[in-house]
């Protein structure tokens, strides 16, 4: 498995102060989570306990992650009369993730224990049947790799002169699609491992509608234009086309159908809810215009990806580039065209 991590350190270009849109979507899915665990908890499952265990799965740097937890917790607690037992909560990423700032800004007044698991999601990472709940935002897109033929000069999928599968033939768009059903089904296997019975799991990740092309969806466009951007420094000269023609995000947007069906195969888990969130503007609490804010969480998100394979001199120009190409392409797209949000599944561990 690959490493992708968001951007460390509290600098500007950090994802800790880039990740605001985040912020909201885990606001705006507190509701459906309190929901969620008012109907399906099972305190009797959980008697035996008294610890309950909560992981946040790709948790970043802070400070979304402790907002998460916190929901959690409270909804937890109000369900319980008495006895409200301890909360352990763990936060996973990575290894190269920066948990040195993730700890330093622990809030003083949690009301949990705190642990740092590293690794990827799509591996085991936890003891068996040890899990109460879990939760994960904005992590899920993320596949554990890019699919290798994508960057096969020899293949049919080759993703000549793109850095996402949206805009492709269908040959890349379906290996796309069989990297994220491999990946969903280690996810799945390992936490069907990890989450005790009557467990929850909460996931809110973009997705794709039923029924549409890739292509149709705001999200894809936004990161498209990252090669978009590359390409124009092909023309100036300042990377090569080979370059660009093997890179690759390993993003990909899964549909409802999609989910239900990685759900089914795996079969320990049942689908207790499913419903899209309201939709979110990410506003940085009012500080600067749109295309600088998204091309400061393009760039917290995708930077350690772009340094890897490019270096980091092209980084300022690409970013610069990436900002007007907000105000010139997606701005206008976004009048026209309708913001699918995310979606929230919750999961149950079958007994």
């Amino acid at each position: 498995m690959e490493s992708f991590v968001m951007n460390g350190g509290d600098g500007v270009y950090g994802y800790a102060k880039n990740s605001t849109y985040q912020k909201g979507v885990i606001d705006v899915a507190k509701k459906v989570i309190n929901e969620t665990i008012a109907e399906n908890l099972d305190i009797g499952a959980f008697n035996s306990s008294k610890t309950i265990r909560i992981a946040d799965l790709g948790c970043s740097v802070g400070p979304n992650t402790f907002t998460a937890v916190e929901n959690i917790i409270e909804a937890v607690k109000s369900e319980y009369q008495s006895q409200i037992p301890e909360f352990h909560v763990f936060f996973n990423d990575h290894v190269s993730n920066d948990f040195n700032l993730l700890f330093t800004t622990l809030p003083q007044d949690k009301q949990y224990l705190a642990a740092g698991i590293p690794g990827s999601f799509y591996g085991r990472i936890f003891p068996e049947a040890s899990l109460h709940f879990v939760h994960s935002s904005a992590s899920l897109h993320w596949l554990s790799r890019v699919p290798k033929e994508v960057k096969d000069k020899n293949s049919p999928a080759w993703n000549k002169g793109k850095v996402i599968y949206a805009y492709s033939g269908d040959e890349v768009i379906r290996a796309y699609k069989a990297q994220h059903e491999k990946d969903m089904e280690n996810f799945l296997q390992a936490r069907a491992l990890e989450v005790a019975y009557g467990g929850l799991m909460m996931l809110t990740f973009p997705f794709n509608p039923n029924g549409s092309h890739p292509s149709e969806r705001l999200a894809n466009l936004a990161f498209g234009l990252i090669g978009t951007c590359l390409n124009d420094l092909v023309k100036k000269g300042i990377v090569s086309e080979e370059k660009v023609n093997s890179f690759n995000l390993p993003l990909y947007l899964m549909s409802p159908q999609e989910v239900e069906a990685a759900v089914e195969r795996n079969g320990c888990f049942s689908i207790v809810k499913m419903e899209i969130l309201p939709h979110v503007t990410g506003n940085n609490n009012g500080n600067g215009s749109f295309d600088q804010i998204l091309a400061g969480m393009t760039r917290a998100s995708t930077e350690g990806l772009i340094k890897q394979h490019f270096g980091e001199d092209i980084l300022d120009e690409l970013f610069d580039l990436y900002r007007k190409k907000v105000i010139e392409i997606l701005i206008p797209s976004m009048a026209k065209s309708v913001d699918h949000g995310h979606l929230f599944v919750a999961l149950k561990r079958k007994s």
